[in-house]
């Protein structure tokens, strides 16, 4: 039995710290490149993408003050639709959504590892600091889960400090007239709609703190309570950072730097040492991110397995009375995560996914699952399990809309059809095993 270990705070850094890293620091120049440099278009953008989390969370919430046991979205499927679901859920989740995010972010924390020391930055090296860094933070959280909630809670705060003072003295020392005239002049078209893919990496990671539930204090209450006050927090400090960086830079500017932007304008501002240190902050930061999704993918095929719905589950549903963590679980799940940054590496070395990469549309994907489980919030208010009609009705319904756009936006990607393809194959892939197996189903 997993001990209740994480506090209120430790839940809303993890997700702070999840979805505050490297996605606003390395995704903004993507996002200026869909809207044409448009400033007023990305951040509608940001608000879109905050609509959908800020109202999913807010109807998961619902869910996640009903139940607290092992598995986060796969226990809402597993009682609010069926074991069937659940299982789909879950290896999507272990196999796609969490391994390919946490590479992705992984590999970011080598681009400004590189750019901190003055080193070349070739994607090997890159790829090479990124998986170092990430081995580390799977032993740290398999060895021992207090230094882990420790290294999230320190760099959740840490990683705040970069993005408020950019977007502040970006706002002070730059000319936003000009530049918001510009984008008001510029308004039209709409292949600004494509930026939600990058953006919802930017907000991604939200849901990975349900799969800790079962270890928050009074989790029926806390959880709910984080769900709600984080994607708040998270959209304030993204809209200032980002309209602070393209007012201080220029849009025009931040699309040619790319990932660099971030540097140039720490340079520009604090000079050659203040910018080492705003780098240092930034790696920090990143590093916080990748912590807290590894923090939620080590106990997936745990939750997987307790319930019989993974291949090999007599492996992996114990819990070490040691660490207090399922560690063969957490190890099985640092392969997975290994080889996707292979696959990573190959896509990035022969540019077979041009201004993408291999985490953006299983995100995509991630929230038209979701819309089941907003959809389980309507059937128990229709049921009168929910008495309040506003978080019963409306709240489900703006996030399910919230989730369409995102899909949507998703499906501007040419390469949409074939990542499509390759998700749908792994939840076919999970339905099957479930029917085989099902007489073995933990009930």
């Amino acid at each position: 039995m997993i001990e209740r270990k994480y506090s209120l705070f430790t839940t809303i850094a993890m997700i702070v710290g999840i979805v505050i890293g490297s996605g606003i620091f390395f995704k903004s120049d993507n996002v200026l490149i869909y809207t044409n440099g448009n400033i007023i278009q990305g951040v509608l953008v940001f608000i879109i993408a905050a609509f959908s989390i800020i109202f999913g969370s807010l109807a998961i919430s619902e869910l996640a003050s009903r139940t607290d046991e092992a598995g986060g979205v796969i226990t809402y499927a597993e009682e609010f639709w069926n074991k069937s679901v659940a299982c789909a859920f879950g290896w999507f989740q272990t196999l796609v959504y969490l391994p390919t995010i946490t590479a992705i972010v992984a590999w970011v924390i080598g681009i400004y590892t590189t750019i901190l020391f003055g080193i070349e930055s070739t994607l090997e090296l890159q790829v090479i600091i990124g998986t170092v860094v990430m081995t580390i933070l799977f032993l740290i959280n398999i060895l021992s889960y207090k230094f882990g909630g420790y290294l999230q809670n320190a760099s959740t705060i840490i990683k705040l400090i970069p993005l408020i003072l950019i977007a502040f003295l970006g706002l002070a020392f730059g000319d936003p007239k000009p530049v918001i005239q510009e984008s008001l002049s510029t308004i039209g078209g709409t292949g600004w709609v494509a930026a939600i893919a990058p953006i919802a990496f930017s907000f991604d990671g939200w849901i990975v703190s349900t799969s800790i539930g079962h270890e928050i204090k009074n989790s029926k209450r806390n959880l709910p309570i984080a769900l709600v006050i984080s994607p708040i927090i998270i959209l304030l400090i993204y809209v200032l950072y980002f309209v602070g960086i393209s007012t201080y830079l220029g849009p025009e500017k931040i699309i040619l730097l790319g990932d660099s932007h971030v540097n140039e304008a720490a340079i520009g501002i604090f000079g050659s040492l203040g910018a080492k240190a705003v780098l240092t902050f930034v790696v920090i930061s990143v590093i916080g991110t990748v912590n807290g999704l590894i923090i939620g993918l080590i106990r997936l095929p745990y939750a997987l397995s307790i319930r019989n719905m993974f291949p090999g589950s007599s492996k992996y549903d114990s819990v070490s009375e040691k660490y207090s963590v399922p560690v063969n679980s957490g190890i099985l799940t640092y392969f997975i995560t290994l080889l996707w940054m292979v696959i990573h590496y190959i896509t990035q070395k022969y540019n077979l996914l041009p201004n993408s990469d291999i985490s953006e549309i299983s995100i995509v994907l991630n929230y038209l699952g979701f819309i089941l489980l907003y959809i389980s919030v309507i059937k128990l208010t229709a049921k009168g399990e929910i008495k309040n009609k506003l978080k019963g009705y409306i709240v489900p319904v703006l996030a399910i809309l919230g989730s369409l756009f995102i899909l949507y936006g998703g499906m501007q990607n040419p390469l949409f059809i074939y990542y499509i393809s390759f998700c749908i194959a792994i939840v076919i892939l999970a339905v099957v095993f479930y029917n085989k197996n099902n007489k073995n189903i933990v009930k």
